[in-house]
This record gives C-alpha cells, sequence and structure tokens, in this order.
C-alpha cells in the first residue's frame, strides 16, 4: 500500500505537505458520515501549487491518505497543540465544521488509533526524517517547509476571516530570527494580502518537532487560506488566483534557500 511518494532533490529544502492526501480506505469510509467521505478538510492542491519546488530543487514528501485517516501533523500521544482551542485529534471525530466524522458508533477505538499509527503515521515520519538528515548532511543545514491550506472562514476553529498567509514558527521555537525576519518581510511587502505571523497557527507537530535551528534543521509552516488560489465551496482549482500567489511562495521558498 502506498502510504507517500517522496521526491529527493539537491538543494538544503525539503517541502512536507502532510494534508495533501484525500483518499478514504473504502472500509472506513463506509463508517463515516456522507460529508466527511468528500474529505473536506484536505489542504487540496498543495501538492500541484508547490510542484514548482521541485524546480528550485528542493525534496518534496506527499503522503496518499486523508487526514481522516490520521493526521500526521499531530503527535502521536495525540496531545493538542492549541490546549483551550478547538482543534481536531490524530484520528479525527469532527470535522472543521464541527459535524461529526464518524455515523454514530463507528469511532475508532484505542486499538485501531494505534494500528493506524503504526501503519501510516510512522512510515511518514520515519521518511521524513531521513531526507532531512541525508539533506543536513550534505549541506550542514536544512529548511523543513510545511505546506498547508485552509478554508477562511471556520467559526469552529476560529473567528473571523483567517488571513491570506499564516507563518508560523512555534513562536520563534522552530527556526532562526533571521529566516523569520526574512519571511515576514515579503509578506510585508505584498499588495491585496493578508498576513500573520504565528497567530491562530503557529506551526502543527511537524514544525515544532523537527524544527531545532541550533542544530540546523530550520522549520516553517504556511497555513494558506484556500481563497487564494481556489473555489473555497466546490474544491476547485483556480487557474487566475494561482497564477496570482504563486510568485510569493517561490519567493517565500527563495529566502529559504538563501
Amino acid at each position: 500500500m502506498e502510504i507517500f511518494q517522496l521526491h529527493r532533490g539537491d538543494a538544503p529544502l525539503l517541502v512536507s505537505l502532510p494534508h495533501d492526501g484525500s483518499e478514504i480506505p473504502a472500509g472506513l469510509a463506509e463508517r463515516m458520515t456522507p460529508s466527511a467521505r468528500r474529505a473536506p478538510d484536505t489542504d487540496w492542491h498543495v501538492s500541484r501549487l508547490y510542484a514548482f519546488a521541485r524546480e528550485l530543487g528542493a525534496s518534496m514528501i506527499v503522503p496518499r491518505w486523508s487526514r481522516y485517516v490520521v493526521d500526521l501533523n499531530r503527535p502521536p500521544d495525540d496531545r493538542s497543540l492549541y490546549p483551550g482551542q478547538n482543534t481536531t485529534g490524530l484520528c479525527p471525530t469532527v470535522q472543521f465544521s464541527g459535524e461529526p466524522v464518524y455515523l454514530p458508533g463507528a469511532e475508532p477505538d484505542a486499538t485501531e488509533i494505534a494500528e493506524r499509527v503504526e501503519t501510516w503515521w510512522h512510515p511518514y515520519h520515519e521518511a521524513l526524517a531521513c531526507e532531512l538528515e541525508r539533506l543536513r548532511a550534505l549541506h550542514g543545514r536544512v529548511v523543513l517547509w510545511e505546506g498547508h491550506s485552509i478554508r477562511g472562514f471556520l467559526p469552529f476553529l476560529f473567528e473571523g476571516e483567517l488571513p491570506a498567509f499564516n507563518l508560523g514558527t512555534a513562536d520563534g521555537g522552530s527556526c532562526s530570527p533571521d529566516l523569520a525576519r526574512r519571511l515576514g518581510a515579503v509578506l510585508a511587502a505584498q499588495d491585496g494580502y493578508t498576513h500573520v505571523v504565528n497567530g491562530r497557527f503557529k506551526g502543527g507537530y511537524i514544525t515544532r518537532h523537527y524544527g531545532r535551528p541550533d542544530e540546523g534543521v530550520h522549520a516553517v509552516q504556511l497555513e494558506l487560506a484556500q481563497r487564494t488560489y481556489m473555489d473555497e465551496g466546490t474544491f476547485a482549482w483556480d487557474e487566475g488566483r494561482a497564477d496570482m500567489v504563486t510568485p510569493v511562495l517561490k519567493a517565500l521558498l527563495r529566502v529559504c534557500l538563501d
């Protein structure tokens, strides 16, 4: 069973897209509500959006399966990353809308969750860790770029409209201050796009766990509002919007490579 695809580049940059996968195994989908079977909380099209990164020499890791199977950006012990705020778990039972993922009584138990972690979570993280170490050995340091996207209005998770660009550095703990400053400067220079640094989304498990700037591993998460490149209602790619936002993403990754 293919769990992810890993493209190995030669530049000191790894792009991880842990919520790009949208497939749900048939047996599992049968236990889900009709709305959840559509995998609405997918980070739609982000692998297409970041396809240019390969031309920059970056490595890229992309999962096949939906976050509803197991969320690759949550800690394996399911500890909350945002205490006191609504969120979804390691094997989500609630959607971003607040609706249930499963039909009544069909939620996974602790044994099933542990099996999913073993089957899908660990292989992704083993590959990610190995690729980071390979690139760090080649260059002495490496940037891990966590590419995410999300609908701009989700009252269950946050109030109001989410800014277009949401940069997370674990409150400054996952990358060097200079890298964070330069990335923020790129976003501040953009006309027509709002942005925030370490706002509602500060970086998930991957950013927080792997970001070790003192050891040469700098991790950054970008949560991109989906309205910048797609139709949030239909999940359809919007070529015109994507063409406008891609140069900003390229500028951000070039800063990482610098």
